[in-house]
Order: C-alpha cells, then structure tokens, then sequence
C-alpha cells in the first residue's frame, strides 16, 4: 500500500481483535482533513464520504469505505504521539538528505531553525490535569494549551516544523507553571537527538537573549541569531554602543527592494565577552540594522533591528545573516502560525478532547501542511496544472473534488506511488 510505509512506525495501541480500519489508513484520513482544509473532523463524512472515495479508500487500505471521523478520533487516542512526531521529523529528514533544501542554506553552512511558541487550544473550563491557567481580572480563568514549535525556514517562504513540544502543567496545582522557556531545553534536547549532526542556526526573538540558551546551543554545536532589545543584556549593549563608535570600518549601507527604494544601514561589533549569571562566559557579535522604506503616500518610514550571535561579523555576511539569520524567524509567524491558524487549517479548533489525540491531530496538521508547502512550491502540480489553481484555498477545493469524484483506474495510480519521481523548486 503506497501510504502505509509513511507511517509504518507509529505504534498501534488499539484492541488488535476489535480494529477494522488500518491505522495508516486512519491517520491517512487525518492527514486529508488537513490537507484539503476542511476545518473541522465532523466535514469528513460529509466532504470525504462518496461511492468513489470509498472505492479509492479500499483499493489503498484493503477497507470498504473511509472511516467516520470519530473513528480517527479513537485511533489518534491510542498511538504515542512520539511515533506520530518522528514521522514529521522525518518530511524534513528527507529534504535535508535529498539536498532539496541545499539552495537556502545561511551562507551555503547552515540550515535555519526558528523556535517560537503560539497558542493552540484554549477552554473556559478544565480540559485536563496539564492545563496552564490565566486568571483574569474580572475573575475568569482561561484554561489553555500552548506549544512551542521548532520550524526550518527558508528564504523562498518555506516553513517546516522539525519538531514541537507541548508546553503544560505536569499535573493539578504545580508550584509553578510550564512555561515557552522551560519548554526551550525540552526541545533542544530533542532536536539534537533527532538531528545530532545537521548544521543549524536557531533563530530566536528576545525572550532567548540569555546565558542558559546561549550555552545549550554551544553545548549542541549550534549556531544562533537572537533578537536584541534595548532592555537586554544591557552590559553587551552598553559596549555596543561603545565600540561601534570607535569602529567606523564596520559598517555598511546597501539598497535594496523594487526600484532599490530600501535603504540599510549596517553597523556590528565583535568580540563583546559577556558572562551570564551562572558565571559561563561567551564571546557575542551585535548586528544593527537601520531601515529606511517608503511607507504609506509614499512617506519614509524608519526601523532599526538589533540581533545578537556567536557568528563572527563581516562586511560579506552581515546582510545574509540579518536577513536570512534574523528576520528570517518572522517566517514560522507568517507562513507558519498565520497560515496555520487563518489559511484553513484551523489551527485553533478543538479536533478532539482527548488530550493525546489532540496532541496527534496537531502532528497531523504540521505533516499536511508540509505536504502542502510540497504541492504549492513544487515543480510536480506545475506540470500537470501549468495556470496554477489562483490560491491555495482553490487547491484544497480541487483535491476534495478530485478525492470525491475523480474517475481514475485505481489500481495503476497505485502504482507510480511507489516509483522513485523528481521534485524541485524554483530557487530564484
């Protein structure tokens, strides 16, 4: 069966005398509800269930029609949400091996990951014992479930979540609550092991701008650009500020944009010793960033951008690793999160109340947006539909109509599933 190597590894913890549907079979459909953005599981059985999708469904899983969604509800309660996860690390693992992802490497080196945390699912009353709570001022409390996800992104718009980690309480009444900081050294663990030897920059905003994270990026062999704010780290902005006066050769100024109307105005320093509280010492580079850009009616509007990293600063890298280093992280916001939660995703909605399902429905939903990032980036749907679809909703609308009325010989398409293809992008 062509879909069912993908999720070969996750574990089956159902009743093995009582299952009728395969799990890869299963999850499959959790991963087509993503994928054709239907919003909610209830839309499968009214937008997945036809004559010939449940004919499509038997030739691939051997089973007579696709499930119901309470079904795939059960299914996602039982399976470890570690297997589900490595099979998203995995989309990644492959591109990287695959060298597809070569062309947007940070100064042809590294690959970037940012980490940032969103909101995920939020109740007004107790949905579990791992809830993080917040107590309002007119007394309600919002009992929610953020996570904090790690993303390669690339300079073309591509967003892939490598892994994530689910921030909650481990039980009722903590002395004190999981936090996105707590969760960072979780995660890193993680990500080293499932990535022990990749080249990384970890692209991160303010609230990383201290010791704890600089060494466990040193103690992973990492690279990182971090966001600095004026109220950060003020030692190191102190002699900023101190040295870059007395360093007119580190500056640059480059035009950029449509009509070369975006003005920057580099400056750096490297080489500041700062030692954190824990009495480790670390070797920073400050980059600023002065950018000027026509706004609205034409009027120039002025920004500034601090980072700091362990990367040594010259007049050949600082705009790659402001732009491709730094700025970068805005990208697992806008075609990560953004996409996720307003691009028919529904990041948001609450697919299950099962707190481990939910867990996988939320893999699933990562799984299938990296596949769709795949279709919409890719050379393959180029080729069968040179005019394109007009918009990504427009795509998810033609595989519902495909996966529901298509009249296609089951049996051959089965099979260039499982010959070797080509897939590129376009790296411009």
């Amino acid at each position: 069966m062509a879909f069912s190597p993908l999720f070969s590894g996750v574990r089956d913890g159902r009743v093995a005398n009582k299952v009728i549907y395969p799990l890869a079979g299963l999850l499959f459909v959790g991963v087509l509800l993503f994928l054709c953005r239907l919003g909610s599981r209830r839309q499968i059985r009214w937008l997945l269930q036809t004559p010939l999708a449940d004919q499509k469904f038997r030739e691939l899983f051997g089973v007579g029609s696709v499930p119901h969604g309470d079904t795939v509800d059960h299914a996602c309660a039982k399976v470890a949400v570690d297997d589900v996860q490595a099979v998203v690390s995995g989309l990644v693992r492959t591109l990287i091996r695959r060298k597809m992802l070569d062309d947007w490497r940070l100064l042809d080196r590294w690959f970037v990951i940012a980490i940032d945390g969103t909101g995920n699912l939020s109740f007004s009353r107790r949905h579990c014992d791992q809830c993080l709570t917040k107590r309002h001022a007119s007394g309600a409390v919002t009992y929610y479930h953020p996570v904090l996800e790690a993303k390669l992104v690339t300079a073309n718009g591509f967003a892939f979540s490598v892994m994530t980690e689910f921030v909650e309480n481990p039980g009722l009444n903590p002395d004190k609550q999981d936090c996105e900081l707590k969760a960072f050294h979780r995660l890193v663990d993680r990500l080293h092991s499932a990535f022990p030897r990749a080249p990384l920059v970890l692209s991160l905003d303010g609230l990383y701008a201290c010791g704890p994270v600089f060494q466990r990026c040193k103690d992973s062999h990492w690279h990182w650009v971090v966001v600095l704010k004026d109220k950060d780290l003020p030692s190191v902005e102190q002699e900023f500020q101190a040295l870059a006066k007395l360093s007119p050769e580190n500056r640059l100024t480059l035009r950029s944009g449509k009509n070369l109307t975006i003005l920057q105005d580099f400056r750096w320093v490297n080489g500041i010793a700062y030692t954190d509280d824990a009495r480790r010492d670390h070797v920073l580079s400050v980059l600023e960033c002065v950018e000027t850009s026509p706004g609205d009616a034409g009027v120039l509007v002025t920004k500034t951008f601090k980072w700091v990293s362990d990367l040594h600063l010259t007049p050949k890298t600082v705009q790659p690793i402001a732009g491709d280093g730094g700025r970068s992280r805005w990208k697992i916001e806008n075609e990560g999160f953004n996409v996720q939660k307003n691009g028919g995703f529904a990041l948001e909605h609450v697919y299950s109340e099962n707190p481990n399902a939910a867990k996988v429905f939320y893999l699933l939903l990562q799984l299938a947006h990296g596949l769709a990032q795949l279709l919409e980036k890719g050379s393959l749907l180029r080729r069968l539909v040179p005019g394109g679809f007009g918009s990504n909703k427009n795509l998810a609308s033609a595989l519902i109509e495909a996966w529901r009325f298509a009249p296609i010989a089951l049996a051959p398409s089965c099979a260039w599933l499982l010959e070797p293809f080509q897939l590129r992008f376009d790296s411009s």
